[in-house]
């Protein structure tokens, strides 16, 4: 405990680090947001009808897409979340370029009443990884 007391600011800069690493991951499960694989995706939107919302950037979008995903960037999702309004009691995929913005985009979702929602784990490089087909 001494060693504790005497180095504190080593300890509390530990915690600041552990945060950064899976604070992210923490909230997003306490809020009931899980990570899926590019199969588990499949499987819901097949047996399902999960909704998947892309929320790259336009630019980005155009580039290569998953195929039936509905295109709301993160920049304007806030402005455009009631568009998804009759898909709240469907299962929603969130899925970005890599996985990052996702998080942020379906914490809005929960926030905003929708109760069945994903995360793409790795977003669509995981989808190519597991050579599923895109659309450009």
């Amino acid at each position: 405990m001494e060693f504790i007391i005497a180095n504190w600011y080593l300890f509390a800069g530990l915690l600041v680090v552990l945060y950064l690493l899976y604070g992210g991951v923490i909230t997003q499960k306490l809020m009931g947001i899980n990570g899926i694989s590019a199969f588990e995706a499949v499987r819901l939107m097949n047996q399902e009808k999960a909704v998947l919302i892309d929320v790259c950037e336009d630019n980005e979008y155009k580039e290569g897409h998953i195929i039936n995903s509905v295109s709301m960037p993160l920049s304007s999702l806030g402005k455009r979340i009631g568009e998804m309004d009759k898909h709240k009691a469907k299962p929603v995929i969130i899925s970005c370029k890599t996985g990052n913005r996702s998080g942020r985009a379906a914490s809005m979702l929960r926030k905003n009443g929708f109760e069945s929602i994903y995360v793409l784990t790795g977003g669509l490089t995981a989808w190519k990884k597991e050579n599923l087909p895109i659309e450009k």
